[in-house]
């Protein structure tokens, strides 16, 4: 087996940033040469049963041949990774690789022992979780596929912290030891447990930053106007439950008090028995790596840094703004910002509002996340105009603004909102998309629970919103929103729409279906509705003019006899002025239209009014309190609370209120068709560890981190790896080759130029096919190469035919954007010209497969269009579903182009194919859980 000549090279990639079962961050990297001191006084803090249970007996101290062990390393053989808080060790964990039987010394196997030591102060926080993720990946890096661990039977912890991982496991009892052997290939099962520790880890930081016991603000002046003391004026205002500081180094040292909040010159400064859990730090930019050490030194558990001067301000400040990410983690510390507009958290137990809100927002059931301070105090103004006075559901349950999201991001405010029971919908405004795989992944899983409704700026290529790191994607801003929407997220285009859809769905049940009844006392707003519902894709049925003279009783009794068809699923209510009209007939028509809304709890009913500005507000005023009133936005009524408020959202156009309904009926048939996802097929011919060693085997011999596309006999040969088959070619350099390579493959052939700019260019003469003995072979050759240029030009090839069928396209791509993406269209005019290709995310998953088959507009062509013989789909659909498996199982292939694929009555023929090779990225969504680097 080979070697990594880097052996002895320190592997910078290892290091990794993570989240731990508490919600506090502990950095994870090699141990190195230079840690002899640090090894030494973290294995002095650890009690000598912990020892004892490393080690089977007594060991009190480590000698110094011990510690030149522990910290001399060939990362290859022999690696030690350490868990560090604030520099210093809490957790060790080493594997040594166990010599294959039968093989030299010296040689090499794919097993390991592992053993993991951990601060007994740190037990309980998921520290040898998270290491035994970390050394399974480097250990899979270095070719080892299985890991061996001898346990005292009374170490339970460390026996459960095995069991746990999710891995196959073969135990066994010998001399009072338990051996644990389990191979460390991810599992189904071990990436679930991995999934569902990150995502109890992430939400468990984000809420340590979002219901503090204790608040300090750091920068706060006393003249008023400053950002600091602004910040603290909003958490007195709104009436924060817990202890407030107020910190600045300039303060005079009698002041004890600003605004009647204790005041402290600095935060080591506070009564070291009263934890400081959140600090707002707004200070200047130059000041704040202080600020963040005296808040490290004292136990802080995470920070707002409202400060700006980051990576908005170029490169000298992004690199302020990396620095700011290490310096905050190294102590355990997450941070939101820098940049950031703050915080807020409604709850009646916590009432934060570390933001530049004035006012505290309105308390409700709507999570909102914006990147853009100036697009969160917009969302907040109109969810609170819109609100209608009435508290419980159209408010804010928790807004966070990320400002350059540095660190927390919109990935973990998902994971916090996820099972958060005081969030029903989830509202975000994003300018950038970090991690697209764990965006997705985290969305799906979201949506399946409760509505996400995105809202992207910045999302044409060539403009990056300033502080964030973009990378450009190749995808329209059309493809990438499609296939987000696969993940179950609500796409909209602008925050007039997104608060649209965000107070449909909190005051709603999702509708049943698509079908919509209409009625109003405007047969001209009826019909302008009926079109705008036809037009999004709803079946409107004949609007229902109730005419100008219809009272609040009128309205009543339309609306309950529509609710009450078995064919309707929501109604939209229309509504115009009259000459006339008394103002005080809003209450009465609000009162009305909710009185018959609450005898079909399950259906949908939303108004659209022109010009009666107080008919919104009477509407959120009046309200069915039932049993049967969902505030939850879910067909069912279960487990909605007694008595909460089910309120008619109105909108001043039709277009707004059909778009809106538009969206929450397509989620809900997403949520139907996501209950049944379909699955991914275990097919014969897959080789996934032979695939990865000769991945790493060719990317050794590139050294272009950019990567590299592979020759057509790599390609080739990693393609079989997964069952693809590529129909082979020989070159044909001049007439006689040709010919010699007809003959090894068998006439008919076809002749084809490879060279790029005639590469799948038929229309130019650069393929000839059919040719049924060497006289056309020749004859052909001949002429291809008067037409088009001398051999070496051209780089002929000759390829045994394909039975005939329909050509296709299959192509996989990792794109910035949207993750890993397979498309499919039919060769040609078709995919190129019109754009006719569709697109899933990867995973496919055999329903993924059909419907991709089926959604392209050329699709009858497959089926048997104009009587026509139809193609072997499934053979199709197959395909499909192993260049997604090798995608998915291989973070290196970053590119995949099957073209053309001859689809057949029965099989089909892969005739062309190119594969693209990268190294992976550091972390990625399919390695051991870490945070984002501190780009």
């Amino acid at each position: 087996m080979e070697i990594p000549s880097d052996r002895h090279a320190y592997p910078a990639h290892w290091e990794a940033d993570v989240v731990l079962r508490d919600g506090g961050t502990a950095r994870i990297r090699p141990i190195t040469t230079e840690d002899a001191e640090r090894l030494t006084s973290f294995y002095e803090q650890v009690s000598d049963e912990s020892k004892y249970y490393r080690f089977f007996a007594p060991y009190p101290r480590l000698s110094a041949k011990d510690v030149h062990r522990f910290t001399h390393h060939d990362y290859v053989d022999r690696v030690g990774l350490a868990a560090t808080v604030g520099g210093e060790f809490i957790a060790t964990v080493r594997y040594d690789r166990i010599n294959a039987q039968g093989m030299p010394a010296s040689a090499p196997a794919d097993e390991a022992e592992v053993a993991f030591l951990v601060q007994d102060a740190h037990q309980g926080r998921g520290v040898a979780s998270a290491l035994l993720e970390h050394i399974a990946a480097v250990a899979r890096e270095r070719s080892i596929r299985r890991f061996a661990a001898e346990v005292l039977p009374a170490n339970t912890k460390m026996i459960k912290v095995f069991r746990d991982a999710g891995y196959t496991q073969k135990r066994s009892f010998e001399d009072g030891v338990v051996r644990l052997e389990f191979d460390i290939e991810p599992t189904e099962a071990s990436l679930a447990v991995q999934h569902a520790r990150e995502q109890r880890a992430e939400a468990r930081s984000v809420q340590r930053l979002l219901a503090p016991g204790s608040v300090a603000v750091i920068g706060v002046g006393r003249t008023a106007g400053g950002v600091g003391l602004s910040v603290l004026g909003n958490l007195k205002a709104a009436g924060f439950t817990g202890r407030l500081y107020a910190v600045n180094k300039a303060f005079p040292a009698d002041l004890t008090e600003v605004d009647g909040v204790p005041a402290h010159r600095s935060v080591q400064d506070i009564d070291p028995a009263e934890p400081v859990d959140l600090a707002v730090v707004a200070v200047p930019a130059p000041y704040v790596p202080e600020v963040v050490a005296e808040c490290g030194a004292r136990g802080v558990q995470g920070l707002v840094v409202v400060s700006a001067g980051y990576a908005e301000s170029g490169p000298e400040g992004r690199e302020r703004q990396r620095e700011l990410v290490r310096q905050a983690r190294s102590y355990g510390m997450r941070i939101i910002g820098p940049n950031a507009f703050g915080v807020v958290n409604t709850a009646p137990d916590v009432r934060l509002n570390a933001s530049l809100a004035p006012e505290m927002p309105r308390a409700g059931r709507i999570g909102l996340f914006a990147q853009s301070g100036a697009i969160g105090i917009a969302l907040l103004a109109r969810l609170h105009r819109r609100g209608g006075g009435v508290t419980g559901v159209t408010g804010v349950s928790t807004f966070v603004s990320a400002g350059n999201r540095a660190d927390v991001s919109g990935n973990d405010v998902l994971q916090y909102w996820y099972d958060d029971a005081d969030t029903d919908v989830a509202l975000m405004y994003l300018e950038s998309i970090g991690n697209p795989r764990k965006f997705t992944r985290l969305a799906r899983r979201t949506a399946a629970a409760k509505p996400l409704v995105v809202v992207q700026g910045a999302r044409h290529s060539g403009i990056a919103p300033t502080g964030h790191a973009v990378r450009a994607t190749r995808l329209p801003y059309a493809t990438v929103s499609a296939l987000l929407r696969q993940a179950g997220v609500i796409r909209v285009d602008t925050i007039t729409e997104l608060v649209d859809a965000g107070l449909l769905l909190a005051r709603q049940p999702l509708p049943a279906g698509p079908r919509v009844a209409i009625l109003g006392n405007s047969e001209s707003l009826g019909l302008l509705t009926y079109d705008v519902a036809l037009s999004e894709g709803l079946r409107p049925k004949t609007p229902r003019d109730l005419t100008t003279q219809a009272s609040a009783a009128d309205f009543r009794a339309a609306l309950e006899e529509a609710l009450a068809d078995d064919k309707t699923d929501a109604v939209v209510v229309t509504a115009m002025p009259v000459v006339g009209e008394d103002p005080t007939e809003d209450a009465e028509l609000a009162a009305a239209l909710s009185a018959a809304a609450a005898t079909a709890p399950t259906k949908t009913v939303l108004v659209v009014h022109v010009e009666l500005g107080g008919l919104a507000e009477a509407l959120s005023a009046a309200t069915s309190t039932g049993p049967n009133a969902p505030s939850r936005p879910t067909p069912a009524t279960a487990g909605t609370p007694e008595g909460t408020p089910r309120l008619i959202p109105a909108y001043p156009a039709a277009e707004r209120a059909v778009r809106a309904l538009s969206e929450a009926a397509k989620y809900a048939q997403w949520r139907r068709d996501a209950a049944e996802p379909g699955k991914v097929p275990e097919y014969d011919r897959v080789d996934e560890q032979a695939a990865a060693a000769l991945i790493t085997g060719l990317l050794a011999k590139e050294d272009d981190p950019r990567g590299t596309d592979l020759a057509p006999e790599d390609a080739r040969e990693l393609l079989s790896l997964y069952g693809i088959d590529v129909r082979p070619t020989l070159p044909a350099p001049d007439a006689d080759r040709a010919a010699e390579a007809a003959r090894a493959l068998g006439y008919p052939v076809a002749l084809k130029t490879t060279a790029p700019h005639l590469r799948h260019r038929a229309d130019l003469g650069g393929v000839r096919l059919d040719l049924a003995d060497e006289d056309d072979l020749r004859r052909a050759y001949e002429d291809l190469t008067d037409r088009l240029g001398r051999p070496a030009e051209l780089r002929p090839v000759v390829q045994a035919m394909a039975p005939r069928g329909v050509d296709t396209v299959v192509r996989a791509v990792i794109d910035p954007a949207a993750g890993a993406v397979l498309s499919f269209g039919l060769a040609g005019a078709p995919s190129e010209l019109l754009g006719d290709t569709a697109h899933r995310l990867i995973p496919v998953t055999d329903r993924d497969a059909q419907a991709v088959v089926r959604s392209i507009k050329t699709a009858p062509i497959l089926f048997g269009w104009r009587g026509a013989a139809p193609v072997d789909t499934p053979a199709l659909e197959e395909l499909l579903q192993r260049v997604s498996r090798l995608v998915d199982d291989h973070p290196e292939v970053v590119g995949v182009t099957l073209e053309p694929v001859v689809v057949a009555q029965s099989g089909l023929t892969v005739l062309g194919a190119s594969v693209r090779l990268a190294p992976p990225p550091a972390r990625d969504d399919l390695g051991p859980r870490t945070l984002p680097s501190a780009y």
